[in-house]
C-alpha cells in the first residue's frame, strides 16, 4: 500500500531505558511501513540532557509550540542514584515538569480498557479519568538542607522594596524545608480545560484538594474554580445534565472507591500523578493508561503514563528475554497522529491512528499479550509474548485492517 502522507510534522521526544528500546521498535514495526512519518526529533534521553545542561528539553517544548503536538516516550528524572550511575553535571530537573511548565495546560490521563482484563474494584464499569494541573507545586519547588538551630520564613519582597514575612518553624536542630508557588493564571486555565473537557465529554467533574489543612494554597484553588464555574459554566452544565462539585482529596478517595466510574477527577499536579497511577493499576496496568497535556493555546503533547522500565533494561542488557508491555506508548503515538490528523484535516492519517488502537485492543482481546496482563487476564489460557513479538503480533493484526 502506498504509505500515508503528512503535511506537517510531530514535535519527537525520545526517553530512556526500555521505553527508548520499544520505541524505536513501534516506530519500525507500526509506523514507517505505512506512514511517510516526518517529525522533529529531540534526544530526551538522560545522557543527552546531561551533554546539552538540559537545553534539549527546553527546546523540545518550543518545538511543540511551534508544531502544536509532541509525541514523548518516557523519560528518567534522575535522584541521588542516578546522578552517579550516569555521572551527571547536577540532577536535572523532571523533564516532565520543564516541558509542562512552558506548556502550561493539564494532564489528561485515562485507562485504555480491554476485554478480559477487569478492574480491581469490582463497582468499576465505566472508565476513571484523572486532570492534572501541570504547572507547579512540588515540580518546581525550591528545597533546602537545614543544617542546625536557627529561623527560617517565608518572605515577599514588593516591587516596592515592602517586606510581607510568613514564619515556617524555628529549627532547635537539623532539618529540611521546601517552597511551592503556583500561579493564579495557571489555575484558571486548569479549570476552564476541566470544565471544557467536562462539557465535551458529557461526564460529570469532581475536583479535590486539602484546603481544611492547607487554608491559603489548597484554598486559592477551590475559591478559583468555583468562581469560574459560577460565572461561565454552571448553566452550561445543567443544560447538559452534568455536576461539578468540590471535595476534600480524602473524601474524593472514598468516594471513588464505591463509584462506578465515567467521571473526570481535577487534581493538583501530584496527587494526579499519584492518583492517575491507582486508576490505571487497577485498571489493569500501569501500561495501559492515555496521558495527554492540553494548553489553553492549543498544544498538545502525548506521552505514556508510566516510566522507564528500568528493570526490564537491565534485564535486556543481559541479553535475558523482557516481556513490557508498549500499550500505552503506542496510544502516545496514535494520540499525536489522530490530533495532527485532526489539525491538517488528514483523514487517512487520523483513520491509521484508530486501526492502530483496535489492533492492540483486539490482540489483547484475542489471548495474546504482555506477562503483566496475563497475570491479571479473565481470558483463557492466555499466550505470553516478548516485548517484540507483542508488537509484531499488533503489526499483523493492523495489517489485516488495513
Amino acid at each position: 500500500m502506498e504509505k500515508i502522507k503528512m503535511t506537517t510534522p510531530l514535535v519527537e521526544m525520545d526517553g530512556d531505558e526500555m521505553t527508548r528500546i520499544l520505541w524505536k521498535i513501534i516506530k519500525d514495526e507500526l509506523l514507517f511501513p505505512f506512514i511517510d512519518l516526518k517529525t522533529e526529533y529531540y534526544d530526551l534521553g538522560l545522557a543527552h540532557r546531561n551533554e546539552t545542561d538540559d537545553q534539549v528539553t527546553f527546546d523540545s517544548a518550543e518545538a511543540t509550540k511551534k508544531y502544536g503536538v509532541a509525541v514523548k516516550c518516557a523519560t528518567i528524572t534522575p535522584n541521588a542514584a542516578r546522578v552517579k550511575e550516569y555521572d551527571l553535571k547536577e540532577m536535572w530537573k523532571s523533564p516532565n515538569g520543564t516541558i509542562r511548565a512552558i506548556l502550561d495546560g493539564t494532564v489528561f490521563r485515562a485507562p485504555i480498557v480491554v476485554k478480559g482484563i477487569e478492574p480491581c474494584v469490582r463497582n468499576w464499569k465505566k472508565p476513571i479519568t484523572i486532570a492534572r494541573h501541570a504547572y507547579g507545586d512540588v515540580y518546581k519547588a525550591s528545597e533546602m538542607k537545614i543544617p542546625a538551630a536557627g529561623k527560617c520564613e517565608l518572605v515577599y519582597t514588593a516591587l516596592d522594596g515592602s517586606e510581607v514575612r510568613e514564619l515556617i518553624h524555628n529549627f532547635t536542630g537539623a532539618g529540611v524545608i521546601q517552597g511551592q508557588h503556583n500561579l493564579c493564571e495557571s489555575i484558571e486555565s486548569f479549570a476552564r480545560s476541566c470544565f471544557n473537557f467536562a462539557l465535551d465529554t458529557r461526564q460529570d467533574l469532581w475536583f479535590a484538594t486539602k484546603d481544611t489543612i492547607s487554608k491559603k494554597y489548597d484554598h486559592t484553588f477551590k475559591d478559583i474554580f468555583q468562581e469560574i464555574y459560577d460565572a461561565e459554566y454552571d448553566a452550561k452544565f445543567q443544560e447538559a445534565g452534568i455536576e461539578y462539585f468540590y471535595t476534600l482529596i480524602d473524601d474524593a478517595v472514598a468516594r471513588v472507591m464505591k463509584a462506578e466510574g465515567g467521571f473526570i477527577w481535577a487534581c493538583k499536579n501530584y496527587d494526579g500523578d499519584v492518583m492517575s497511577d491507582m486508576v490505571s493499576s487497577a485498571f489493569g496496568s500501569l501500561a495501559m493508561m492515555t496521558s495527554v497535556l492540553v494548553s489553553p493555546e492549543g498544544y498538545y503533547e502525548y506521552e505514556a503514563a508510566h516510566g522507564t522500565e528500568q528493570r526490564h533494561y537491565y534485564k535486556n542488557l543481559k541479553g535475558e528475554e523482557t516481556s513490557t508491555n508498549s500499550v500505552a506508548t503506542i496510544f502516545a503515538w496514535t494520540g499525536a497522529l489522530r490530533k495532527r490528523g485532526e489539525l491538517d484535516e488528514n483523514q487517512a492519517l487520523k483513520e491509521f491512528a484508530d486501526k492502530l488502537e483496535k489492533a492492540c485492543t483486539s490482540t489483547i482481546e484475542s489471548g495474546h499479550m504482555t506477562r503483566d496482563l496475563a497475570l491479571i487476564t479473565t481470558i483463557e489460557d492466555p499466550v505470553v509474548l516478548n516485548s517484540e513479538d507483542f508488537i509484531k503480533a499488533i503489526r499483523k493484526r493492523l495489517e489485516e485492517s488495513l
